[in-house]
């Protein structure tokens, strides 16, 4: 239950946030004013069901001056509204123009008629995919028919048979039939039982098979470079999908700035189509600077310098100075290229010094990692010694070592790694170090991530983030704040400053070996570029899991496609804290 309080500081949260989202450009808000603020003689009268359609496709005159001005817009407005109306499936629309009421306003009727459903549909398949009833090629056609979207009882669309159309031939070129076309379609509208008879003639083609490669603009590398990300062998049976996956590895690595992969799909070389690479080198050493600011860690400037062609191995060597308000981090890196599994080895050193929460940490380390991403999921292995200096405000400072074997786990999900709309991605961590083994303490850490997204109509989507962690341990003391847990932020729980959520140690906060949060988030996007999110988070952090304690903190927020990467800008309460705090990030790189 809220107190009264509650209720005023609830509603100051959720209405700040709104009020500054409709008061930007390009909100609804604005379009219907402008809407409303334009008088006219013609008001355009229709059913809900085509009502969207006619307003934001045909334009409705001001005033009809004189009967010559009347019969020209009637003449229009039946050619214009036939040809929308149709697209949607209506081919016996009335267009007719009331004469004035007392009020001057004439009315626009528009009755749009018995909507055309498909009352008959016929897909032929021919070539080798029919050539015999082999089962598997039965059991194929089977799919491609039942995939097909505009069915008998659909309503017909103009642009949903066009689609059926390109879907259909798409799903039978993806696998084997790279020259597969439709030779014959047709779709039969009868306007006096609005009924539309369609029929449909794919001709699949031979069977294609993978050739060899074909490789153009290789230049400082080697040609086996390219054929190790390669997921498929020369003779496989052609697959789209491989061939998309073989362009999106070599369009991920740096040593490329643009890459198209390709087959002909010419049937004279359908036993062996040769797949073609063309692919341009992106340039082998560069320096990267960008500058930004969030709430959490304040001002941010970087520079980054990049070769990926160190010692001429096409490997990638990083180094890079990023200064911020509370963290100051020097850092450089190797990673070699994959091997014939995948897997690529990254070295990597960094000294790093922190003041946040009142604890000041200087922290120097080495790792060794060993990664392989396939498909959606993503694995780490790695060594990483490191050697910590606490000094917490009032607490006794420790130095601590440790050297630590961690493996990771991503499974990544989502339809857009920047805007997410649907999909879900979770995380799972392990790792520990021992008495034994160069390490102060022995302990094993533990942490588990899954957020998920749901699209809700065409704007709006739900999101749920859950994080647990446990450090097991005699005690936190010894341990590297890295291998431990704290709270709070923007990518936290909104509501507590960065990382203000942990162990109180002196009068500073310190991380604890328990970490419970959630958070759930409502976004509904106004224009394609500025949104509004609800939002509500808890978590907590200690020493032990039946003794965390959760605090809440809930608010609203902004959301901004900016021309410089993502800002989400969000006013928060927390309700343990009884404080109103402002989380927003933006960076850009130069």
């Amino acid at each position: 239950m809220f107190n009264v309080d509650n209720r005023y500081r609830f509603l100051l949260v959720f209405g700040l946030g709104f009020t500054l989202v409709c008061a930007t450009p390009g909100s609804r808000a604005a379009e219907v004013r402008q809407v409303g603020a334009t008088n006219t003689t013609v008001v355009l009268s229709s059913p809900a069901s085509v009502r969207e359609l006619l307003a934001n496709h045909f334009e409705v005159p001001g005033v009809l001056a004189d009967d010559t001005a009347r019969a020209a817009f009637m003449r229009r407005a039946r050619r214009e509204i036939g040809e929308l109306l149709a697209t949607e499936g209506y081919y016996s629309s009335t267009v007719k123009l009331q004469p004035a009421g007392p009020d001057g306003v004439m009315k626009l009727e528009v009755e749009p008629g018995p909507r055309t459903l498909v009352s008959r549909l016929d897909i032929e398949l021919k070539g080798d995919l029919a050539a015999d009833a082999a089962p598997e090629r039965r059991a194929r056609i089977d799919k491609v028919r039942a995939a097909w979207s505009l069915g008998i009882g659909v309503p017909f669309r103009s642009s949903a048979w066009e689609e059926a159309k390109a879907s259909l031939l798409a799903s039978v070129a993806s696998e084997d039939y790279a020259a597969a076309q439709i030779v014959a379609s047709q779709a039969e509208v009868d306007p006096e039982t609005a009924t539309a008879q369609l029929d449909v003639v794919i001709d699949s083609g031979p069977a294609f098979r993978f050739g060899e490669l074909e490789v153009s603009g290789l230049d400082r590398y080697e040609r086996e470079l390219l054929l190790r990300q390669m997921p498929f062998q020369s003779g496989a049976p052609y697959r789209r999908d491989l061939l998309l996956g073989f362009q999106a590895r070599l369009q991920s690595m740096p040593q490329f700035s643009s890459v198209i992969v390709e087959i002909e799909p010419d049937i004279s070389t359908h036993a062996a189509a040769p797949v073609k690479v063309a692919l341009i080198e992106a340039k082998t050493r560069r320096v990267a600077i960008g500058v930004g600011i969030s709430t959490d860690n304040g001002p941010r400037s970087e520079i980054n310098y990049l070769d990926h062609d160190f010692l001429d191995r096409a490997w990638s060597l990083n180094g890079g100075l990023k200064l911020e308000q509370n963290r100051q981090n020097l850092s450089s890196g190797i990673d070699t290229l994959p091997d014939d599994d995948g897997y690529l080895l990254s070295w990597g050193a960094a000294t790093e010094a922190t003041l946040i929460a009142g604890l000041k940490t200087e922290r120097h380390k080495l790792s060794g990692t060993r990664s392989r991403t396939l498909g959606l999921i993503e694995t780490r292995l790695g060594v990483n010694w490191q050697q910590e200096t606490r000094r917490p405000s009032g607490g006794v400072q420790e130095v601590n070592q440790a050297l630590v074997l961690d493996w990771q786990w991503h499974r990544r999900a989502i339809d857009n790694p920047l805007y997410p709309r649907d999909g879900n991605v979770t995380e799972l961590r392990f790792g520990g170090g021992s008495r034994r083994l160069l390490s102060d303490h022995d302990f094993l850490r533990s942490y588990a991530r899954h957020e998920i997204w749901w699209p809700l109509a065409e704007r709006d989507v739900v999101s749920m983030r859950g994080e647990v962690g446990y450090t097991r341990a005699l005690s936190r003391l010894g341990i590297p704040q890295e291998y431990l847990f704290r709270a709070g932020g923007s990518q936290s729980v909104r509501g507590y400053t960065y990382q203000s959520l942990g162990v109180i140690e002196g009068t500073a906060t310190v991380g604890g070996r328990a970490l419970l949060t959630g958070s759930l988030e409502y976004t509904h996007w106004f224009s394609q570029d500025w949104g509004a999110a609800l939002f509500a988070d808890t978590g907590g952090v200690a020493d032990a899991l039946s003794q965390v304690h959760m605090v809440s903190g809930y608010g609203s927020g902004v959301r901004w496609r900016s021309p410089v990467g993502p800002l989400a800008m969000d006013l928060a309460w927390g309700q343990q804290s009884n404080d109103l705090q402002l989380h927003f990030s933006l960076a850009a790189a130069f």
